[in-house]
């Protein structure tokens, strides 16, 4: 028994040096072919011909899957194991790639991404055959259709593009995930281009909305303004008009709120019922003070997404502001109704209540008439311990650091007025007062 472990250790071994070889021979074996075809293409005998540029162009493909070898999304480690012949990575680490945690590998020429599952998540190629293989490849078969007059490769030449434009919307991905907005945004518009080009000649509305969401997302609004007009152009508004939202927002964010209000306008009479478009125009009317309209925006809004705690939220900050006291403290115990783990409802009343004692307190020193000036330290006091449970609920609910020690501030500064009066809040006072000083 001892002897057959020996053997299989010793097999394995064997297989993962020729595994390693074999990747390495693919390699070289993909850019010598690169290298002779582009050699023909350069060739005035050869470079007239369909043929040449059908295998230069090939070859581009072949060299820019050689790196990636046996290695696909979504296999298992296991399965990496065995495919990949026993070939082992140089270095493990943890990373953290789009807010997951994952186990790196890298190679040679490679980097594997493993998600929680075990499953390969991401392949990031660092040293690829021949660069831009993917553009080279496009320009290849754009000459080989230039060529082709008799439209006998067409069927050939646009699988060909619908791979190339294929390959970038991978890649595109890949960058989204590794959160290089600016990178996905040019890989997702390239992957337009190549589906665009002739003679496959389609026009991806989805990439062009990627690529646009993507320039958003760097912040690149004028870049995203133009992909995401072209949207429009071709007639793709995205989830429920997301398109007009955005251009919208971009509008805002460039100045111009007389184009942001014609956008979502012309989103609403096209998606009545869009939530997006339905949102946007509630920011519109709350920052021009249009508060007629904008309540019955919220109405609305809160129709369609009823367990939608911040829009009950937003709607006690306009109440508050307005100095609709009951009305945004109802529409704040709404929001933590529909949500109990939503802090921002209970923060939205505790700091309404507690800026409600400020004021009054504020009126009580100005205040002469010793009665009145009782009267209103007694609505003070009622208004500065009401805001102490909603805040302990925030404390409690919260799982960012810093709104724990922002509301443990607010409750120090509410507790340390009563803790006079009792154990209970002088315990609360020293509880809060180390919770805002970490």
């Amino acid at each position: 028994m001892k002897k057959f472990f020996a053997i299989i250790a010793i097999a394995a071994a064997m297989t993962a040096v020729n595994a390693q070889a074999q990747n390495a021979k693919s390699v070289a074996a993909a850019k010598a072919a690169v290298e002779k075809a582009q050699a023909a293409a350069e060739n005035a005998k050869q470079n007239t011909k369909t043929a040449t540029w059908l295998k230069y162009g090939q070859t581009l493909l072949d060299a820019y899957n050689a790196p990636a070898g046996n290695v696909w999304v979504g296999m298992s480690a296991q399965e990496l194991q065995v495919l990949s012949g026993g070939e082992r990575p140089r270095s493990e680490s943890q990373a953290v790639v789009g807010g997951q945690p994952m186990l790196k590998q890298e190679f040679s020429n490679k980097n594997i991404y493993f998600n929680q599952a075990g499953q390969v998540a991401l392949i990031e190629v660092t040293q690829p055959v021949v660069d831009n293989a993917l553009a080279k490849a496009l320009d290849a078969y754009k000459k080989a259709a230039e060529l082709d007059t008799k439209a006998q490769k067409t069927k050939d030449i646009k699988t060909a593009m619908e791979t190339i434009a294929t390959k970038y919307t991978e890649e595109a991905y890949n960058a989204y995930t590794m959160g290089d907005m600016k990178k996905a945004s040019a890989l997702f518009e390239e992957a337009v281009k190549a589906a665009g080009t002739a003679p496959l000649s389609q026009i991806d509305t989805n990439g062009i909305y990627n690529a646009g969401f993507t320039a958003y997302q760097a912040e690149d609004w004028s870049r995203a303004k133009g992909l995401f007009e072209d949207c429009l152009k071709y007639n793709y508004y995205g989830e429920g008009g997301e398109t007009y939202a955005k251009l919208a927002d971009i509008a805002l964010k460039l100045g111009d709120k007389d184009a942001a209000t014609n956008y979502l306008n012309q989103g609403r009479a096209k998606f009545p019922t869009s939530q997006t478009i339905l949102i946007g125009m509630i920011n519109q009317y709350i920052e021009a003070g249009n508060h007629d309209e904008v309540f019955a925006l919220f109405k609305e809004a809160q129709k369609n997404e009823p367990n939608n705690a911040s829009l009950y939220y937003v709607e006690g900050n306009t109440r508050a502001e307005l100095g609709q006291i009951e009305e945004a403290i109802a529409s704040y115990d709404k929001a933590s109704q529909v949500n109990p783990n939503y802090e921002y409802g209970y923060i939205g009343k505790g700091k309404l209540l507690y800026d409600t004692a400020v004021d009054i307190q504020d009126k009580a020193n100005s205040e002469s008439d010793d009665a009145k000036y009782n009267a209103l330290m007694g609505e003070f006091e009622k208004s500065l311990k009401g805001c102490i449970e909603p805040f302990e609920k925030a404390f409690e609910v919260t799982k960012d650091p810093g709104i724990k020690r922002a509301v443990a501030e607010y409750l120090k500064n509410a507790c340390f007025r009563f803790r006079t009066e009792g154990a209970e809040f002088q315990a609360k006072y020293d509880k809060y007062a180390a919770a805002a000083a970490e």
